[in-house]
């Protein structure tokens, strides 16, 4: 073989250097628009090689030794934004053959004002996609010419990694990918499937292996994309927005856009930390909380709590349960496994973890980051835990579950004063456990919270408008989640309507 597998296999450091190859098939990130604009040969600016460029900033960005190997149709022609892009040794523009071998090659020569070196074919295996390429119906793919001047890029070994992506876990598909790296293959993919799922080819979604792999958009690492009505919302996910400040700036707005976020909220972690910088106009400050307890020592949290909550810990210590951090395992995992079974309704409503499976559970309690579990035991057995992250300057509670049967012996009374204790040997001075009061919508939990020294501390939670859908959506009041528009005289009556159902549901959905 030659090209590239000799030039540029190791990099300065002796490291494999990780080889991209992609097949721009379709423009748009929208399949339906690909297929109409390829079946009229037309080629509307907006959105146009969109995942592609998305990928190219990637490649820019990253620190890692890589090299992009770009495959163009006379249909994908890159554009001069696109150009601009790839105006770096870490580039290549390549030939994927459509229809005519030689003419695509003097157009995509011409066009870029290089040398091309490869080819790929683009394959239709489906009648449609020959109809709407303009291909013989007969013919899944143009055949090449003997005395064809480019080298076939299937030559060299290769891994279809969205193809991989299809039904592997994020975790799963970036342990190949460096396997196979390492092994000095090609990592194949298609811009299209960047961000979806295909129905039919079952190929990707790989941005979160892509990422991961090239070590670039940090800030978008726990960042949750919603489909919410005509609009999408951008939030990370419930405990890492507590825990770490948002790092705003227009190079993050622009991502968010990339990935087209309409509406973006954050909270203000004013308990530690306020806004370094000034909001727009199009920026929507709301009222919301969250359940705080400031802990300085563990003698001052006893004393706070109340001889009521102090004697229940007392008592249940006395009647054999004690608390301790529990290291991650099997044995683990099958406990809050088993806790997550034992019934499909808590605190009077549908209990979302209810039906989950065993891998799933072990996923968390292996591969959550910043993470730690605490136990609760009734001689040898695991009958309670509480899941502590920690952050910048706060530990959230996620997690406060124990076996019903266990309920009558104060369980979670133990587990929290152990939380306590930990946070104090840590000197970490805030505990979190979600909202309270207004928004929480779980009465019976807020009681427990403000047993145990919890106060409701507002915060602002802000909407940044990103579009002109986010900026109706907005004014609709779409942008808020629906138990925070409800008024607080109707909320028990909803609540309770609310519980009902998901009870119901629940259970109809798990009967036997």
């Amino acid at each position: 073989m030659i090209g590239f597998i000799t030039e540029t296999t190791l990099s300065l450091y002796g490291y494999f250097v990780i080889k991209i190859r992609l097949d721009v098939d379709y423009a748009y990130p929208s399949r339906n628009k690909s297929l109409i604009c390829t079946a009229l040969k037309i080629r509307p600016k907006k959105d146009y090689l969109k995942n592609s460029k998305i990928i190219a900033k990637m490649v820019n960005e990253t620190q890692q030794e890589i090299m992009a190997y770009w495959f163009f149709t006379p249909l994908t022609l890159p554009d001069q934004d696109m150009m601009e892009k790839m105006n770096s040794k870490r580039h290549e523009v390549a030939l994927h053959i459509a229809i005519d071998p030689y003419k695509e090659l003097k157009s995509l020569e011409t066009l870029t004002n290089q040398k091309l070196r490869y080819y790929t074919i683009h394959g239709t295996e489906r009648l449609l996609g020959r109809i709407i390429w303009g291909r013989k119906l007969g013919q899944a793919r143009v055949p090449i010419p003997v005395d064809f001047p480019l080298q076939n890029f299937w030559d060299f070994p290769t891994l279809s990694l969205d193809r991989f992506c299809y039904d592997k876990t994020t975790k799963e598909a970036v342990k190949m990918a460096q396997e196979n790296v390492s092994e000095d293959k090609v990592l194949h993919v298609h811009p299209d499937w960047l961000f979806k799922k295909g129905k039919f080819n079952h190929r990707g979604p790989y941005y979160e292996v892509l990422r991961e792999l090239l070590d670039v958009d940090e800030e978008l690492e726990e960042l949750a994309v919603r489909k919410k009505g005509f609009i999408k919302i951008g939030r990370y996910s419930e405990q890492f927005e507590y825990i770490k400040d948002v790092n705003l700036s227009e190079r993050f707005f622009n991502k968010l856009k990339d990935r087209d976020v309409d509406v973006f909220t954050f909270i203000e972690r004013s308990w530690c930390n306020s806004l370094t910088f000034t909001s727009s106009d199009k920026w929507i400050k709301t009222e919301d909380n969250i359940a705080l307890l400031q802990i300085d020592t563990f003698d001052g949290w006893w004393e706070k709590i109340g001889k009521k909550t102090r004697n229940m810990v007392r008592k249940a210590e006395k009647s054999g349960v004690r608390a301790e951090i529990v290291e991650p395992s099997d044995k683990l995992a099958e406990c809050v496994w088993r806790i997550y079974n034992e019934t499909p309704v808590r605190q009077g409503r549908a209990f979302s973890h209810y039906g989950q499976s065993l891998e799933s559970v072990k996923d968390i309690v292996f591969n959550t980051k910043n993470c730690v579990f605490i136990g609760a035991c009734v001689e040898e057995e695991l009958v309670g835990f509480i899941q502590l992250v920690y952050g910048d300057n706060l530990v959230v509670m996620t997690q406060i579950l124990s076996l019903q049967k266990y309920w009558d012996k104060a369980v979670n009374n133990v587990l929290l004063s152990k939380a306590v204790e930990v946070c104090t040997s840590g000197n970490h001075k805030w505990l979190m456990y979600g909202r309270m009061g207004k928004g929480s919508n779980h009465p019976s939990l807020d009681k427990f919270k403000e047993n145990n020294g919890f106060v409701r501390y507002p915060l602002n939670r802000y909407y940044v408008v990103l579009s002109g859908k986010g900026g109706l959506a907005v004014k609709l009041g779409f942008h808020r989640q629906f138990r925070d528009r409800i008024p607080e005289s109707l909320k028990p009556r909803v609540i309770s309507f609310y519980n009902f159902i998901s009870r119901t549901k629940i259970k109809l959905a798990h009967r036997d």
